[in-house]
């Protein structure tokens, strides 16, 4: 709505004469004030267009006439269309990720994430020591959970970001790319679905010693799996803010440059660490299984290396926050879709050799 200068309407003028004696006051206006002279007054301009309507009075009779601010107003349904035209509906709801109505599907999308990551992570160790230590190698093992990164990234990324692992949604946070009140959540959530994977997989397999933990390996202390961890996780939190940016805009293509990443890692580096990267995947056995062996080297490390990638991040790429990092971070549920069926919906054909469609 906009404001503008009329003047108010006589109870003898006719509708046009008073807009146009409201449109030449306010032209002149506008033309003493480019020019720097005197402007005539909104009542001589109102008697000039007067002489020309039989049915208006004299002009002397008429009282001067006041530029007022007059607010505007159009039917609901003319602005709404206005609105819709002038400014797109993905800019219009850009600020739906602050929405919280979506928000319990965005955190059941991360504890199912994690149960998965972790049933297939912590479940190949367990799996592999039930049967004798002899069924997968550590090639097998180490790759699983890659893929099954990948996997989630493409089926439920677009609902809650598939963030999986608190030092991801620390980094996001810090990147401004993911609101800090909803960091919480997430963690708990992924915590949860850490424990519920554990507690399932020694329900139908068993418990059999450090089976499924990330430990320190032969010969490494706390200290260096702790630095080991975080130089991973440097790499591996790069990699997802890097795919994740504008910059880059590569779409589906970010679930293969994560999973590669996290397959790479454990390859070279797991009998080191165990190539963990990930809190909630060591912390939510360690919990059930009740071994906390070297257990802060799993939160500092990844943590810390989290934080050192935001920091290289802002190097090669500048402040976050921009669109195609925030929808990464948070999906595009609610934004660019909503739980509901998409597309026309079609009736099942029925066979005209089955009358009764069965």
């Amino acid at each position: 709505m906009t404001s503008q200068p009329t003047g108010p309407a006589e109870p003898e003028s006719s509708p046009s004469s008073v807009s146009a004696a409201s449109a030449a006051s306010s032209a002149s206006s506008a033309s003493s004030a480019a020019s720097g002279s005197s402007a005539p007054s909104a009542s001589s301009a109102s008697s000039a267009f007067a002489t020309h309507d039989p049915q208006a009075p004299a002009a002397s009779s008429a009282p001067p006439m006041q530029a007022v601010p007059v607010q505007l107003s159009m039917p609901g349904h003319m602005d709404t269309v206005l609105r819709a035209i002038g400014l797109p509906n993905s800019a219009r709801r850009q600020f739906d990720f602050l929405d919280d109505s979506y928000e319990w599907r965005r955190v059941f999308s991360e504890l199912f994430g994690t149960f998965l990551l972790v049933l297939v992570a912590a479940g190949g160790g367990m799996v592999n020591a039930r049967f004798g230590g002899d069924v997968s190698s550590r090639t097998a093992l180490v790759v699983a959970p890659a893929l099954m990164v990948a996997a989630i990234i493409l089926f439920m990324g677009a609902v809650s970001g598939a963030h999986l692992n608190p030092a991801v949604s620390l980094a996001f946070a810090l990147r401004r790319n993911f609101p800090w009140k909803r960091v919480p959540a997430y963690v708990a959530a992924q915590a949860a679905g850490a424990v519920l994977a554990t507690l399932l997989l020694w329900a139908l397999v068993g418990k059999h010693g450090s089976a499924g933990l990330t430990l320190p390996g032969p010969g490494i202390s706390t200290v260096t799996a702790m630095i080991w961890e975080a130089v991973l996780t440097m790499g591996l939190v790069s990699v997802i803010l890097g795919v994740s940016s504008g910059a880059q805009q590569v779409g589906s293509f970010a679930a293969i440059g994560v999973g590669s990443y996290i397959a790479l890692a454990g390859l070279w580096a797991s009998p080191v660490s165990g190539a963990s990267m990930n809190p909630a995947r060591s912390l939510g056995p360690a919990l059930v299984l009740g071994d906390w062996t070297s257990w802060w080297a799993y939160l500092v490390g990844p943590v810390a290396g989290a934080a050192v990638a935001v920091g290289i991040a802002y190097i090669l790429r500048g402040p976050g926050g921009g669109t195609h990092g925030v929808q990464a971070a948070q999906g595009t549920l609610g934004v660019l879709w909503t739980p509901e069926r998409i597309g026309t919906a079609h009736p099942v054909p029925v066979s005209t050799d089955d009358p009764g469609g069965r």
